[in-house]
């Protein structure tokens, strides 16, 4: 099978993360797979790729032009020969402005393709009205389109009426991470337990509600201490809300790192309290790494991951008063945090692998008409 795949960027990111483990496994599987970044910008790629795969930088091949609307014209010129020349089986992509210019620029080719939604769409405020109107338009020229959690499919219906066929399908797990130390969940050298928190520092992820809740329970667990990773515009109002609290011991704000599952690692207890996800692959690392998590029930995903509540502790969404004693009972009870580990990590490993989501991929392929059926033998 010939794949075309396209992407805004290959720089670090979720969606850039998954499109390198998908096209790096479909290729050492034997398909040929062309992947395609198609900012202007260009960039690098920071998540390592098979050196199987075909990484084709659209900028290469576009012309400098100053003016905007000359510059998209040209994109889709350029897109559209691209896809002529290579003749794939199949054109795969991510993200809802690559997926309106791959529609836009290959309709009427008849090559079958599979448009992949990377947030929430019914609750994103990603994509403005020009974009959303666009995607209601060439929605319905893909042969699949996709989203990655259930809760995201019938409100999404209703925004963009006419769709084809609308499928459910996650992001896997890498397969280097399940080679990965599992989190030790014992105290470290200095006798404290962490509970540990990841994401950029911005209004959709909450941290001022992981603070306050933590504030409230510190006092009672004072071998606890709550490191949030990531860096952002509300650091300074983060570090500010810490020092009021009194706990600058105790909550830090180390910045970003570029490993994040090995800190992940050294966790005794991980949080999740966005207003808002896509598909939160950092609860998913963390559960698939031994962690017990605590997360917020918010639009999408944190519900199928945890199987309603059964594998992780799912607060209410935005509930802080629950929030505080979902704390309380995860940080003081560790006969539950190893039952919620190791059940967690379990559930995940065996629903998300690589090889899962694979033989999920290959039942779109056979929706879009690129396949007669999954072949299991090539998973």
């Amino acid at each position: 099978m010939k794949i075309v795949f396209l992407v805004s960027s290959m720089n670090a990111g979720g969606a850039e993360r998954v499109a390198a483990t998908l096209a790096s496994a479909w290729a050492e599987r034997g398909d040929t797979v062309t992947l395609v970044p198609t900012y202007k910008g260009k960039g690098t790629c920071f998540y390592p790729l098979s050196p199987r795969v075909n990484l084709l930088w659209l900028a290469d091949r576009l012309g400098a032009s100053g003016n905007p609307l000359v510059a998209g014209i040209n994109k889709l010129r350029v897109l559209r020969n691209l896809v002529k020349t290579e003749k794939p089986d199949v054109i795969v992509s991510f993200l809802t402005n690559v997926n309106v210019m791959v529609l836009l620029g290959t309709h009427g080719l008849d090559t079958p393709t599979i448009v992949c939604e990377r947030t929430n769409p019914a609750v994103s405020v990603s994509s403005g009205p020009v974009l959303k109107f666009l995607r209601w338009c060439t929605y319905r020229w893909a042969s699949v389109v996709t989203v990655q959690a259930q809760s995201s499919v019938a409100a999404f219906r209703k925004m963009v009426p006419g769709i084809r066929s609308l499928a459910v399908i996650p992001n896997p797990l890498p397969p280097e991470l399940l080679d990965a130390q599992l989190a030790p969940r014992v105290p470290n050298a200095q006798g404290r337990r962490h509970l540990m928190a990841m994401g950029r520092l911005v209004e959709q992820k909450q941290f001022q509600f992981l603070i306050q809740a933590f504030s409230k329970v510190a006092a009672d667990y004072p071998d606890w201490d709550l490191v949030i990773w990531g860096d952002g515009p509300l650091r300074g109002a983060l570090t500010q809300q810490i020092a009021d609290a009194g706990l600058a011991s105790r909550i830090t704000l180390p910045g970003r790192t570029e490993g994040p599952w090995d800190e992940l690692a050294r966790a005794d207890a991980f949080a999740l309290t966005s207003a808002v996800e896509g598909f939160p692959n950092v609860l998913l690392e963390a559960m698939a790494l031994g962690l017990p998590c605590v997360t917020f029930d918010c639009p999408s995903g944190p519900r199928e991951m945890t199987q309603d509540g059964r594998d992780a502790l799912l607060i209410p969404a935005g509930d802080q008063e629950a929030l505080a004693q979902g704390l309380k009972k995860l940080l003081g009870d560790a006969g539950l945090r190893d039952a919620l580990a190791a059940q967690g990590a379990t559930s995940v490993r065996r629903r998300y692998a690589l090889p899962a989501v694979l033989e999920r991929w290959d039942e779109l392929f056979v929706q879009a008409g690129v396949l007669t059926q999954p072949n299991k033998e090539r998973l």
